[in-house]
């Protein structure tokens, strides 16, 4: 047998697969290849279409809708034991978002439900357009502001005005800027602030444009511009990073001091006021043609996407100076609303802005943060951060993460794209 030649065929051939197989096992081991699903997901980088991820959304939404009618309530979170978390009484700063999102539904699907449910959330809301509060932009422009802007119901106009008008109220020519939160009761009032601005405010600008273009009137669009300039002025730091809170002195309108209230530290960069920031000031840009506050929005957005965590994984921690990164919690809201900002200002400026919104979005819509239907109180998305330091609302879903999910689904579509791959390049 030792001298049949087809015994060493075979042996020799065995051999030089065994051969072939170790090279091939080596050269995986020093490329740092391991057999986990998820570097499988991430090397094959699959597709994903947008209409599939509305597909999902509503029905997510259309279960949320059921249980929040049942409860004549807007959701807002989940409940540490568990339970829903619904906005609260009396005034919240995020009951507008959830008619928002049903909003964007309607802008997404042309479904008629979607109208009247989002129709029948801010009605729950309507009254509170007289209360005073800085985030009044924030509840009416993203409810009764996107109906009008989908619908034209005249009756809308005047829930916005009388929400602008109730906003104004809030504002001091000597700071010339609004003024954030009161300081005679809460935590509030343990800060020693006398004037607190919050970088959040720029948020509530659009609901003031929206007003002058409405009533022909400039005065509203005179004082965004105003807060805009005072906060360009005295939030940022050389880096472009951005204070959360920055007190006045409510007689001279001189800083007094430059804080943190949700952030990891005073000087620290909490990573959903970044977003705000950047956001806001390309909305301006938007309404003003102001070349100063797109410069802002470019500067904005290098400090955020020159952040390593955002340069590998798309998803910021909840401050991008947490002291015990990698080992915090990430912030899904603060991504989805950077990535919509993003999506507009890769209107105005050619920087690669829209790739990496749309790794972001693409990131959002996977498995670790998009939730399975059923699963998260229907809700979208998981992994959000409320407030650290207030031990409010950690690794929760949140009615805002999904409302700027949604309206970056809708601004993709509005540029034409219908998918995306986890490199976030179009399809």
């Amino acid at each position: 047998m030792k001298n049949n030649p087809s015994f060493y065929t075979t042996f020799l051939s065995c051999l030089l697969l065994t051969l072939l197989f170790e090279t091939a096992c080596s050269s995986s081991a020093k490329s740092g290849y391991s057999d986990n699903k998820e570097q499988k997901d991430t090397q094959r980088k699959l597709p994903i279409a947008l209409s599939s991820q509305l597909s999902k959304a509503a029905d997510h939404y259309a279960a949320l809708v059921t249980t929040a009618k049942k409860n004549n309530k807007i959701p807002r979170s989940v409940e540490e034991d568990g339970e829903m978390m619904w906005v609260h009484d009396g005034f919240d700063w995020t009951e507008g978002f959830f008619p928002g999102s049903l909003w964007y539904l309607y802008a997404l699907t042309g479904d008629q439900k979607w109208k009247a449910d989002a129709g029948f959330f801010q009605e729950l809301i309507k009254e509170d357009r007289f209360y005073s509060n800085h985030d009044l932009g924030f509840v009416f422009n993203n409810s009764f502001g996107n109906g009008l802007r989908l619908t034209g119901q005249k009756s809308y106009e005047k829930v916005l005005v009388d929400a602008a008008n109730t906003l104004l109220e809030r504002y001091d020519p000597k700071v010339e800027s609004i003024k954030s939160w009161d300081t005679d009761k809460g935590w509030q009032s343990e800060r020693g602030w006398q004037y607190p601005v919050i970088i959040d405010n720029m948020m509530n600008l659009e609901l003031l444009f929206e007003v002058s273009k409405l009533t022909g009137d400039p005065k509203y669009a005179d004082i965004a511009i105003k807060h805009a300039n005072t906060t360009l002025a005295n939030h940022f730091r050389d880096d472009y990073s951005s204070y959360h809170v920055v007190d006045y002195d409510s007689l001279t309108g001189a800083v007094r001091k430059k804080e943190r209230a949700q952030g990891a530290a005073h000087e620290s960069s909490w990573a959903r006021g970044q977003a705000w920031g950047l956001y806001g000031f390309t909305m301006c840009y938007r309404y003003t043609n102001n070349e100063t506050y797109l410069e802002q929005a470019k500067n904005i957005a290098s400090f955020i996407l020159s952040n390593p965590e955002i340069k590998s994984n798309s998803i910021p921690f909840w401050d991008y100076d947490a002291p015990g990164i990698p080992n915090e919690p990430k912030d899904a809201s603060a991504a989805a609303i950077t990535a919509s900002a993003l999506i507009e200002l890769s209107n105005y400026l050619e920087e690669g802005y829209l790739d990496s919104a749309k790794e972001m979005i693409s990131t959002l819509s996977g498995s670790k943060y998009f939730a399975q239907n059923g699963a998260n109180h229907h809700f979208l998305l998981m992994h959000s951060v409320g407030s650290i330091p207030h031990g409010a609302e950690i690794d929760k879903p949140l009615n805002y993460a999904d409302y700027y999910y949604l309206e970056s689904l809708f601004r993709l579509k509005n540029k034409g794209i219908t998918a995306i791959d986890t490199a976030g390049h179009q399809n």
